[in-house]
């Protein structure tokens, strides 16, 4: 009773507010825009739905994009906020068993929920450092994302020329490759050109690695053939290969950002062989502060890792938990296939202890996503010691499987 209880719906344009007393009792709505500067006139016409001698509480559903700048604002201003998750707004409105969707009704069930779950929800926090970093983040797994896309058209135009390309270039965006397809994007440009000065012009992007041999079994595998409207397709081909060539240097740039960042944290994750400085940055950006999670357990259940159980009577069963933070999730499977599994030719065991750990839980009946969700489990308990403690880890000896497949004896 000591609240007015503020529900924010938050888009990009303007956001939505609705007001509840302490007895799920309407008191009134507020839409306004997204813009810093009427952030102070929203709050002065707050005021005129605050029940007396209460102060209010705002529940926000979104806090790290369209929302932040107000929260930040509210937060700045001295007002009290919370983050109310969106799973539990979408299931206060399917509880409320109207099929209507809106704006004011997504605030209404925020406030809501706000009301209902006072005491469990979280104080947002501002956590300047872990939001930039999760910006980078996002935008260098966009630029890969799109990288990919335009890997595979580049791979089909290539086809059409170059049917078996893989055989000179097995990385189709390295810098020898790209140099070629860029200067020769169709067969019928290599008429006339001799093994020499083939070898001359790829000694420059592959730095001496690469001279006659390739040049020749190119020149030999290839026939100086070209198609109607030739030059639109090689043009097609080119304009790939800038912007493959622009997203490439992009992404340097931002591996620079990310390690100077990352940096400011102090972070020992880095320490565990198979965590590089942009699954560092990835994982510390979706865990945030770390003393937000008291205990291991807490942090598995907020990435989905820890099972669901369900129970009835005498019967008890456990079902992987498909919620939690997927992103947190895919980024810790990832790394469970890289400390557990074999790499190269030599077959190394990377990690002998995870690589144990996963083939004992096979032997135990696991599947093998089954195992590799145990050594997730494991993963999580090995990150929050190193974050909460500010410990680095010590990485047990590597060593090359014998051709038999044995393991090593515990």
């Amino acid at each position: 009773m000591q609240y007015t209880y503020v529900g924010v719906d938050s888009h990009k344009d303007a956001h939505t507010a609705v007001f509840l007393d302490c007895f799920f009792g309407r008191l009134g709505q507020i839409t306004f825009d997204n813009l810093p500067s009427k952030f102070s006139a929203f709050l002065i016409d707050a005021e005129k739905y605050r029940v007396d001698q209460t102060s209010l509480l705002f529940g926000l559903e979104d806090t790290s994009d369209y929302g932040r700048n107000l929260m930040m604002f509210l937060k700045d201003n001295g007002q009290t906020v919370k983050h109310v998750n969106s799973l539990l707004v979408a299931r206060e409105r399917k509880n409320q068993s109207i099929t209507q969707k809106t704006d004011s009704y997504d605030a209404e069930c925020a406030a809501r929920v706000l009301l209902s779950k006072f005491d469990v929800l979280p104080d947002v926090q501002t956590q300047d450092k872990y939001w930039a970093l999760r910006t980078l983040v996002t935008r260098r797994n966009f630029i890969i994302t799109n990288n990919m896309s335009l890997k595979n058209q580049l791979h089909s135009l290539l086809t059409h020329h170059y049917p078996g390309y893989q055989r000179f270039f097995k990385n189709i965006q390295g810098n020898t490759s790209l140099a070629f397809f860029m200067k020769y994007p169709s067969p019928g440009l290599l008429k006339g050109v001799t093994v020499e000065e083939l070898a001359d012009f790829f000694y420059k992007p592959s730095q001496g690695k690469i001279g006659e041999a390739k040049a020749k079994m190119i020149l030999e595998s290839i026939e100086h053939t070209s198609v109607e409207f030739q030059e639109v397709r090689d043009n097609a081909v080119q304009s790939a290969i800038r912007q493959i060539r622009f997203n490439l240097t992009e992404l340097e740039k931002i591996d620079q950002y990310i390690a100077e960042l990352l940096a400011k944290f102090n972070c020992t994750l880095t320490s565990m062989t198979g965590i590089e400085v942009t699954t560092a940055a990835d994982l510390l950006s979706l865990i945030g502060d770390i003393r937000r999670f008291s205990s291991p357990a807490k942090l598995a259940r907020y990435a989905g890792i820890a099972p669901v159980t369900y129970a009835s009577g005498k019967k008890e069963s456990k079902f992987a938990n498909q919620r939690g933070n997927r992103e947190l999730n895919s980024v810790l499977y990832q790394l469970a296939i890289r400390v557990s599994m074999i790499a190269g030719p030599n077959h190394k065991v990377i990690n002998p202890i995870f690589y144990e750990y996963y083939k004992r839980k096979q032997t135990e009946g696991k599947t093998k996503r089954q195992a590799l969700k145990c050594v997730q489990r494991r993963l999580v308990n090995v990150i929050w010691g190193m974050l909460t403690n500010d410990r680095e880890y010590i990485n047990p000896p590597m060593f090359n499987l014998p051709k038999e497949g044995l393991t090593t004896k515990k």
